[in-house]
């Protein structure tokens, strides 16, 4: 590109133009086009010099007013361009570049020194901990390992989960407000219930659970199998995921396990069976594991023996999971794993789910987070996640008293130097691999096996 310098090229005179356009043209009034024009009785055109005098350039290679070009090539103040190329002395830019001398940036520029990022970057600070939560959580939400939600309805007369509930800590608004993606909905029954009563009260808990979801399509969606977990978020919804239910519920019978599973079931409590105790599993309790590997059911080993643990871990073909498990190693409780167990688990890629009561964990966030610590330091990244416990009748840690106090949780571990790859394995990756486990093993199982028809009185006497 010619440089602003350099000499402008002068066009020529207008006389001269007129004088060649006149030599290249042939005389008016000759030849064909001039007896057509004849014929039809048009006027000549005007004479070249007239025709072309409103076309005509300024002497100099002046332009109009509309471009505003001096006489050696340069812009006038219309067309905004400084006479030396528009840039001062050390390469300094005009005022709405803001750049000061050596190509530094003016105050205007808004950037702290050193590369400190704004509070709107969500960096440094509590508040900004927790706005990068949020964003996390956005794209990989919660799978909460235990909710008491459904035997908490049955005891009110009236209630709308999709605007709101006071009376529980649950609902469609504070799961959002928590980015909660999925929920295990526990079937577990109270205490002193009659053991008669178990198939009945859990085939009642299974009907209320899904005339609570068909109720609420806007915000919930059951969901039996990873792939459907993953689809109802994708659609905006929450993913239910039917369990744990207790053992009890089996009445000690294979055929009432698959017409659970049928229902939905997909977690199975283990603690409390007749087959097993503290001395492991029966025969029979063998075989309602390999028939729960079958259909894709997890086993939930929470409060079991050690001895049941053991050996549940070493034949069951899926990952099992312990739905309400924090760290017996910084707090002593029936349910809390020791670090034995954790290893023990972490090497069976198992799942454990820190259960945010203040009870198996303590009284504070921070206290639900040195759990969390604890069991990804001793079984792995890949066998951490979280059961928020809610509406189970527990009490909650403060700051995590509803479905809604996720981000605060998430906050505390990024500012402990969680990476963000294992804050999202703790949220929603490792019960996805826990759940395509179970569901491929499954289809793989199904195609060697069939359903056991196997009676608690032919194994174990």
């Amino acid at each position: 590109m010619a440089d602003l310098h350099d000499e402008p090229h002068t066009l020529p005179e207008v006389g001269e133009l007129d004088d060649e356009a006149h030599a290249a043209r042939p005389a008016r009034g000759t030849g064909p086009a001039a007896a057509k024009a004849a014929r039809h009785g048009r006027n000549a055109r005007p004479t070249e010099s007239t025709g072309r005098a409103a076309r005509t350039r300024n002497p100099e290679g002046a332009r109009g007013p509309g471009d505003a070009r001096g006489p050696e090539g340069a812009r006038s103040p219309v067309g905004t361009w400084n006479p030396e190329g528009a840039r001062g002395p050390e390469g300094a830019r005009g005022p709405g570049d803001a750049r000061g001398p050596e190509g530094a940036r003016s105050p205007e520029d808004t950037r702290n020194p050193e590369g400190a990022r704004g509070c709107g970057d969500g960096r440094g600070g509590a508040g900004s901990a927790l706005e990068r939560a949020r964003e996390l959580l956005a794209g990989h939400p919660v799978a909460d390992g235990y909710s008491g939600l459904p035997w908490a309805l049955r005891h009110l007369p009236w209630y709308d989960l999709q605007f709101g509930e006071s009376a529980l800590s649950t609902d469609v608004p504070r799961l959002r407000e928590g980015h909660v993606g999925a929920l295990l909905w526990s079937l577990h029954l109270p205490e002193g219930l009659a053991a008669g009563r178990a198939v009945g009260a859990t085939l009642e808990q299974l009907d209320l659970v899904r005339s609570v979801i068909d109720a609420h399509p806007e915000g919930l969606r059951l969901a039996r199998s990873a792939g459907q977990v993953i689809d109802a978020r994708n659609c905006g919804r929450v993913a239910v995921v039917l369990g744990p239910a207790t053992a009890a519920a089996l009445d000690d019978s294979l055929s009432i396990l698959r017409v659970l599973h049928s229902l939905g079931l997909r977690v199975l409590t283990l603690v409390g069976a007749s087959w097993a105790d503290g001395a492991g599993l029966t025969r029979f309790g063998e075989e309602v594991v390999r028939e729960m590997n079958r259909l894709g059911v997890l086993a939930d080993l929470s409060g079991t023996g050690e001895a049941v643990v053991g050996r549940v871990l070493a034949l069951s073909k899926t990952p099992v999971v312990f739905t309400r498990s924090a760290a017996r190693a910084l707090r002593p409780h029936p349910c809390n794993l020791s670090d034995a167990q954790l290893a023990e688990l972490g090497a069976a890629k198992g799942l454990c789910m820190v259960p945010l009561t203040a009870e198996q964990t303590g009284p504070d966030v921070r206290d639900v987070a040195d759990h969390l610590d604890h069991v990804r330091a001793v079984a792995g990244p890949d066998c951490v996640g979280l059961s928020g416990t809610h509406d189970s009748g527990a009490a909650h840690p403060q700051g995590l008293t509803d479905a809604s106090g996720y981000p605060h949780l998430i906050a505390e571990l990024l500012d402990r130097g969680w990476p963000e790859t294992d804050i999202t394995l703790l949220t929603w990756g490792n019960i996805q691999r826990v759940l395509r486990t179970a569901d491929f093993t499954a289809r793989a199982v199904q195609d060697r096996r069939k359903p056991s028809t196997a009676r608690i009185e032919e194994l174990d006497g």
